[in-house]
């Protein structure tokens, strides 16, 4: 995967400036941070539950003004307050303009979804209402023609009915949606609903999108996903955030130990 293609955020590098006191400071790999690059068209942030791998990647959304995928504005999410704290206390260096820069997190999805439902009835409810009220005539037929077109958008752009869709259909049918080309996207765990084979199918997109001009930054615990061809793994681990070699996570190790012999790893549980 070329080094180049897609980079909107080039790298972060600490302020001089003391940073106010308190979380997400008191994580030792936040203390310690002075810097951090993104070479690559896809950066993967790996670790333990705990270790600040989302944190980062909110912060790093939030120091580039990413827009949320069903969530609140990244300056008022009270869910945020440490990824803002993060943000502030760095420098983000930037090589161009994306044309989109998004923030997934699973959490939001559906979410989201059920905005999307509602606001598909109450455009509905609004065309019957304006048929019922308006005398017959062009003033009803524009009314209730704008009401439905903007129904039909949404049915179009994010499905008929994504309820019937199962939660992991439904991940991968909202990504295909928002992962604009030539953009900037941070994925916090999108494999959280995905199946073996869907996360193969997030793979596919990802490689899509990265042909069309998008960078990614993607916290996730999967060594299917971290399997993507050319995309660095940076290991979030006590103080340090190192780069590691896919057969190095241990998320893949312990996988393949488990799989070669399950009877044995559960015994010794």
């Amino acid at each position: 995967m070329s080094p180049v293609t897609g980079r909107y955020l080039d790298s972060i590098r600490r302020r001089a400036e003391p940073v106010a006191a308190g979380f997400p400071w008191t994580v030792e790999v936040f203390a310690a941070l002075e810097g951090l690059a993104f070479s690559d068209a896809v950066t993967f942030l790996v670790g333990e539950n705990g270790s600040g791998k989302s944190t980062l990647l909110e912060g790093l959304a939030v120091g580039m003004g990413a827009v949320p995928i069903g969530g609140r504005d990244l300056r008022h999410d009270p869910t945020l307050a440490a990824a803002r704290a993060l943000a502030s206390g760095f420098v983000f260096v930037r090589r161009r303009a994306p044309r989109a820069k998004t923030l997934f997190r699973a959490e939001d999805a559906m979410g989201f979804i059920n905005r999307v439902v509602q606001d598909r009835a109450e455009l509905g409810a609004i065309a019957e209402e304006f048929h019922a009220t308006i005398p017959e005539g062009y003033g009803r037929q524009l009314a209730t023609g704008v009401a439905r077109g903007q129904q039909r958008a949404l049915a179009a752009r994010y499905g008929e009915d994504p309820h019937a869709r199962s939660h992991g259909e439904t991940f991968l049918a909202l990504l295909d949606t928002r992962l604009v080309p030539n953009g900037l996207h941070f994925l916090d765990e999108p494999e959280a609903a995905l199946s073996p084979t869907r996360t193969l199918a997030l793979i596919a997109l990802l490689k899509e999108r990265v042909a069309a001009g998008c960078q990614f930054v993607i916290a996730t615990h999967s060594p299917i996903l971290t399997a993507l061809p050319g995309a660095r793994i940076l290991a979030l681990d006590g103080r340090d955030i190192r780069p590691i070699a896919w057969d190095e996570f241990e998320n893949v190790t312990l996988t393949r130990a488990f799989l070669n012999e399950p009877s044995r790893i559960l015994r010794d549980l």
